[in-house]
This record gives C-alpha cells, structure tokens and sequence, in this order.
C-alpha cells in the first residue's frame, strides 16, 4: 500500500508542475483571473528541480512494480508514465507561449507603392530620429513582439490582442540591450521574458512584474495607433513592415481583427457600453488615468476634457479608425465639416491631424501631442485601477 501511495503522490506531482507551469501563464478556463503569478514563476524557475525530485519519487516504486509486481500493476505502471510522458510533450511542446507563436523569419520593409499591405490597415506608427516606420497591428498580433531598430534608435513593437492594445518599448535594461521572447500572459495581458535576467515584463505597463528586476519598467517610445493610408498622409516617406509569407495562415486567422470581427472568445469584440470587450481609449497622465468609450468618440468625432489638471483633446479621424490626443490648454475644440480635422471655438482657426493649425489666427502653432491607447475595457481596468471614465455630465 505505501509503494502505491508512492507512486500516485510522485506521479501526481509529476503531472501537476508541467500542467500548472503552462495553466498559469496561458489563458484556460479561470487561469487569468486569479493572483498566481508568483507560483507560475516559482515554478517556471525551479522546473528541473521540481522534475528531478518527483522522478526520485518515483523511481523506487516503479522499480519495485516491475520486479514484484502482477501483471496489472505493471500495466497501470506502464499507462501512467506513457500519460505523463504524453503531459510532458503537449504542456512542453504543444501549448507553451513561444511553441505557439514565432518571430518573423525574415523581416522586409517597402515603401508606399511598394507595399502588399492594405491601407485600411490599422498600424502602430513610430518616429525616430528622423524616420518613420509603420507595423501593421495583424502581423504584429500573431508576432507579440517585433525587435527592429528606427534611425539609430532599436525598439520593441509589441501587440496584444487579447488586450487590443499596442506598445512600443526600448529594449535596454541599464543601457544594455537584450532579447525577450513571449513567455504567456498574466490577467490576459501578453508577458515577456528577458534573457539576460529571465524577468517577466508585462506588455501593457512594460513593467517588471516577476524576477530580478521586479518593479522596474522598460521606458517607453511614443506610438500611434491609426490606419495606414492616414499614417502614409502624415508620413509620405515612411517604411511599411511587409507580411512574412512563412506565416501567411496565423496572419489569415487575424485578417478580421482589424474590424473588430474575429469570433474568438478571446479576441473578440463587444460593443456595448461597460462590456469587458468594449473599446476604450485610454490615457494617463502623472498618477491619474481615465477611459473614454470609443463609441463616445465615434459619435462626438472630438472629445475636450481635463485630466490631471491638464486640458486635454481627443479627435477622431473622418476614417473612423484613427485617433489623436493632444494637450489643448485653454482651446476648445469641436470637429471641422472639411478634410481638416477639427477648429477651435475661441478664433475658428483650423487643425490637421498633426495637431498643427493650418489657417487661421493661430496659423504655425502645433499642440502637444499625448500618449494614447485603444484597448479592451478589461484590460484598461485591470491595469488602471484607479482610472475614471469619462462622461459628458
């Protein structure tokens, strides 16, 4: 009786760490809502050790089984390890993060006119030193992550759809430059592993949210968010991240995200107001946060409000998709009836998407431009606790 009790506890324990180092950290049923991170990573750090310990169990019993054993016992021996050996394989090879999701074999850019991307793509835009590139968001989305350097800058291009939000980051820890690669998610939000220190970092804060370097934060480049054909308006010389054909079927399984239709339970979206994926655009400022329903935005096309003490302006683009954020200061805004994007009530001059004003008393001045995400409401309110939502009253 005890070598039986031997031989369930070490299988037991066997099976529970390779399940529960992939259950944590990927999204199965109730694996994304509870507080487990630290267990994920304590196994996650201790893998071989956990493996070597349990297979010690183990072994005795086995042995024994296989030697004095009847003839059921050593078939229930052999079912058991051939199931743990079949747990082993799918939580090592089948469902971990980075077995299911790949970087870019080859990375090619081209220029407007050159490009097979869509211009109703939507993209994450980013200036560096003079240069502008864009990343298509359904590339980007399969990849997670995309290392790329933009003028003398590098960078990392992160997506998570299943957030719907876009960040970019520098890859530099203490002025050293490093490698990351998707280690799974916590609360849906995708996490990346560092290689120098095996820090988890999280996607939406580019905080260091497990390891070595807990609390510190990957500083972050500024990014838009806004179709293609608007980027190439603003950006006529910009670079245009180009499909790799090598994963031409993940990107096709994407091809609706853009719209918002993908019928995943995950990547899905719903356009109730309040709903966990309803769109929101979010933005902080100093310690303060606050959400603005898309669909507010959709149909007021401009948005005033003060956040932090900081008069702020959103603006929606006439394509319905793109948008900008700028500090207003003591303007007003309502939207143009024209191409130009909006006018300011105090002198009537008017605005382009660039923030700049193109006519009108203010001629030549620009507003300052703010740091804005599209995101699920969920994800906006799990990373931003404290975070309002405006409304007009």
């Amino acid at each position: 009786m005890n070598r039986i009790f031997q031989f369930a506890f070490a299988f037991i324990i066997l099976a529970a760490i390779e399940i529960l180092r992939v259950y944590y950290i990927m999204p199965f049923p109730g694996s994304q809502e509870s507080d487990t991170l630290g267990t994920a990573y304590f196994i996650h750090q201790n893998i071989y050790w956990l493996r070597f310990i349990g297979l010690l169990m183990i072994a005795v019993p086995v042995i024994h089984f296989y030697k004095f054993g009847s003839i059921g016992a050593k078939i229930l021996v052999s079912v058991c390890l051939i199931l743990y050996a079949g747990i082993f394989y799918l939580f090592n090879f089948e469902l971990l993060a980075e077995k299911m999701f790949y970087q870019p074999s080859s990375k090619t850019f081209a220029k407007y006119g050159e490009s097979q991307v869509p211009l109703r793509s939507l993209v994450l835009g980013v200036v560096q030193d003079g240069e502008a590139r864009a990343y298509p968001i359904e590339l980007i989305g399969y990849h997670h992550q995309v290392r790329d350097t933009v003028g003398k800058t590098p960078i990392m291009v992160t997506y998570c759809t299943v957030c719907r939000t876009g960040r970019v980051y520098s890859p530099l820890i203490d002025g050293q430059d490093n490698t990351f690669r998707l280690v799974g998610m916590d609360h849906y939000n995708a996490m990346f592993e560092d290689a120098a220190t095996g820090t988890w970092w999280r996607q939406a804060s580019g905080e260091a949210v497990a390891g070595p370097l807990l609390g510190k934060r990957l500083r972050e480049i500024p990014a838009q968010q806004v179709r293609l054909e608007a980027w190439i308006h603003d950006h006529p010389d910009t670079y245009i991240m180009q499909p790799d054909t090598a994963f031409a079927a993940q990107y096709e399984s994407l091809s609706l995200y853009d719209e918002g239709e993908t019928t995943s339970q995950l990547t899905r979206t719903d356009s109730a107001r309040g709903h966990n994926k309803s769109w929101v655009v979010g933005l902080q400022i100093g310690m303060q946060s606050r959400a603005y329903v898309w669909n507010d935005l959709v149909k007021d096309r401009v948005i005033n409000d003060t956040l932090a003490g900081t008069p702020v302006v959103l603006a929606l683009h006439r394509d319905n998709v793109s948008f900008h954020v700028w500090k207003r200061d003591t303007l007003r805004f309502i939207p143009a009836q024209d191409s130009i994007l909006m006018r300011d009530e105090q002198t009537g001059s008017r605005w382009n998407t660039l923030g700049e004003c193109t006519a009108g008393p203010l001629q030549g001045k620009r507003l300052e431009r703010l740091q804005a995400y599209q995101e699920f409401w969920h994800s906006w309110r799990t990373f931003h606790s404290n975070s309002t939502q405006y409304s007009k009253q």
